[in-house]
């Protein structure tokens, strides 16, 4: 159950960041692809023979041969993984912590709302979110590849690799909406909210780097997300998305447990 007047309200909330976000990305987007040429995959590749390390931190490796291989290396490693993370981080703060912290959350449940209803109609809110960037970007990447090499992506390989960029979203969106829900103070919301998956990241950025911190890779979630496994039908890839979608979910039922169950002092 949700309310639909709190829903419309906090949409409008995220719909400054989504366009912002939606902005960043698609110049991203427009500009990776466009260098899907020979001229410039040869620049490319030689910025990774002359800083191998650094650039296989960030997911990106050269020698891709289609258009969806180069996508993969230059934009499935950091862009597509950074900017919808920042915005769940955003957004799931500013969705529970923050009205507990400056005391709106008062006004919320004075009104004759439950409080699960008032935590799943946010955890709604972040959900929408994601899934609306996550399909801007799907629609982008198609246009944008359409329109400069024609007949060069397959769309349903697009749709394979992004429904699993969606569930690991899904699943860092769970994680920032449990701590919001868990933390009365946005302060501590934040730090968690921001700390794991920035840890995380930083562990899968280790393990890419180089054989001596591989190990990295079994300490973080990160490694889930295979876009070259599911584009290749990889069982532990498919298993991977489904551990994250599944994930996802188990978060955001705790994080609405902890909000009708914690005190609120209210």
């Amino acid at each position: 159950m949700l309310n639909m007047t709190l829903y419309k309200q906090e949409m409008k909330g995220s719909l400054k960041i989504l366009i912002l976000f939606a902005a960043v990305i698609s110049m991203y987007v427009a500009i990776i692809i466009s260098m899907y040429d020979p001229e410039m995959m040869a620049m490319l590749d030689s910025f990774y023979n002359a800083m191998p390390e650094i650039m296989a931190a960030v997911g990106m490796n050269a020698g891709a041969t289609s258009l969806i291989g180069f996508m993969i290396s230059y934009l499935y490693g950091f862009i597509l993984l950074i900017f919808p993370m920042v915005f769940c981080i955003i957004r799931g703060n500013g969705l529970i912590a923050k009205y507990t912290d400056n005391g709106s959350m008062v006004t919320f449940l004075a009104a004759p709302v439950k409080r699960r209803t008032v935590a799943a109609t946010q955890m709604s809110v972040l959900i929408s979110g994601i899934l609306l960037l996550v399909i801007y970007t799907t629609g982008l990447e198609a246009v944008i590849a359409e329109m400069s090499f024609p007949g060069e992506l397959i769309f349903s390989e697009l749709l394979k690799i992004n429904a699993a960029l969606l569930c690991l979203h899904l699943f860092i969106g769970g994680i920032c909406f449990l701590t919001s829900c868990i933390f009365s103070d946005s302060r501590y919301s934040i730090a968690f909210g921001a700390g794991i998956p920035a840890l995380m990241y930083i562990l899968q950025m280790l393990a890419n780097a180089g054989e001596k911190a591989q190990t990295a890779k079994y300490f973080t979630f990160f490694t889930l997300f295979d876009p070259t496994g599911i584009l290749a039908d990889a069982r532990s890839a498919v298993i991977g998305a489904v551990v994250l979608g599944i994930g996802a979910i188990i978060l955001y039922m705790i994080g609405i447990t902890v909000f009708c169950k914690k005190d609120l002092h209210i």
